[in-house]
């Protein structure tokens, strides 16, 4: 739940890549859920509003007049007349026609200009939708120029809440493959901006999903597919059970200007069990999210007592079950699983994620090898932490032989 020590006087939903389809499906469920469940926890609280929902982008899969209507549906079927409802097109509303199309769509449908500059409950929003697929040309680094000139002027220390669709680059993961810099040189001169954008599905339950250097940046996750952003992964950036991806952020201010951020699953109904902190949003030396974190000596183990397990041994393969290591804080990352030859050199190896992004995380995991020779073999299985630390001891199976 929202914590009871903190006194809200503003909350905001911020969700992204909901990818609506000409024809009904999930994703349209979701979206009603979501916004169903904002009202639901806002009225278990002292404050009781739901303020804003800011979508950041790829609301619609092509832009197509039917995807438009129908998100437009959704949010006039479930909206209360206290909350606004801000959304910016990218690279995915741009699809259907033309960007000028998608522009006149957002105008006609939904009443809205592309960029927006909007005062809730006395702080500023600002919404720079992309000029052409993902980047932003001179009008918009202009509208957002003096948008962000105007919010100063009214208080340096209040946080300035922005949205755009991609990641602004190498900030939050996911902001390699999927950021952009064309705001940089505007943005970094108001380290009071928080920062929420989309693009790359990644999770928002991932702690490098929120990162702070110059400004506050936050990465918005999805409702539609996950896609991750390490390549080393046997499955690719695509991973079994993405579909099962639905998150969102609800946010909170308080009259001082600070601000909690609350990840959400909408999968199984539960806020995940971390709340983002930023009582000072204009200082950069007082941020705690940074590249400091990667200088952690803590690292994952295994207990004494988890367990590996071979089963289903063929002529050239077989498939290891174990259970997952511990860690500290937050979750373990991923694992190496190495197949070892009895001289110590490495037959295979395959990398897979810990399964962090769903809420319910499994208490084991299991990998499967093939094309092996005939021989004799062990495994090794290695946890690595979200800040590039490996276990120092791995979990070994008994000896297998083929």
């Amino acid at each position: 739940m929202f914590d009871s020590s903190f006194k809200p006087v503003l909350r905001f939903m911020v969700c992204s890549d909901v990818h609506y389809k000409d024809e009904p499906t999930i994703e349209r469920e979701r979206m009603k859920h979501a916004i169903e469940k904002c009202y639901e926890l806002s009225e278990k609280d002292d404050y009781k509003k739901l303020d804003a929902i800011y979508v950041v982008g790829d609301f619609a899969n092509s832009g197509s007049p039917a995807q438009m209507k129908a998100f437009k549906q959704t949010l006039d079927d479930n909206l209360k007349d206290e909350t606004l409802a801000i959304v910016s097109i990218a690279s995915h509303e741009f699809g259907y026609d033309s960007i000028e199309g998608a522009r006149n769509r957002l105008k006609e449908i939904f009443g809205l200009e592309p960029n927006t500059h909007e005062v809730i409950n006395g702080f500023h929003f600002i919404s720079v939708s992309c000029s052409r697929r993902c980047y932003f040309d001179e009008p918009e680094r202009e509208f957002a120029s003096k948008a962000l000139k105007e919010a100063v002027a009214d208080d340096r220390k209040k946080p300035i809440f922005f949205f755009q669709h991609p990641h602004i680059s190498d900030t939050v993961y996911g902001s390699i493959n999927w950021g952009e810099d064309d705001l940089n040189p505007i943005l970094f001169n108001y380290p009071q901006i928080i920062d929420f954008s989309g693009h790359s599905h990644a999770p928002i339950n991932d702690p490098r999903s929120i990162h702070q250097k110059h400004i506050t940046s936050l990465g918005t996750g999805t409702l539609s597919y996950f896609e991750n952003d390490e390549f080393d992964k046997y499955y690719g950036t695509l991973f079994p059970g993405k579909e099962l991806a639905s998150q969102m952020y609800l946010v909170e201010a308080d009259a001082d200007g600070r601000v909690r951020i609350y990840p959400y699953d909408l999968i199984t109904d539960n806020f995940f069990p971390f709340v983002w902190k930023i009582d000072t949003p204009w200082d950069p030396k007082s941020f705690i999210y940074t590249d400091e974190r990667y200088k952690t000596t803590e690292a994952p183990w295994f207990d004494d007592n988890a367990k590996i397990t071979v089963k289903d041994i063929a002529s050239d393969g077989f498939t290891v079950v174990f259970d997952q290591a511990k860690v500290k804080s937050e979750y373990v990352n991923d694992y190496n699983v190495y197949v070892m030859r009895d001289d110590g050199t490495v037959a295979a190896l395959k990398n897979l994620w810990s399964e962090y992004y769903f809420y319910n995380m499994p208490e084991t995991l299991s990998v499967s090898f093939d094309s092996l020779e005939k021989g004799e073999y062990h495994v090794e299985i290695y946890a690595g932490s979200f800040w590039k630390t490996r276990s120092e001891k791995p979990l070994v199976s008994e000896k297998i032989i083929l």
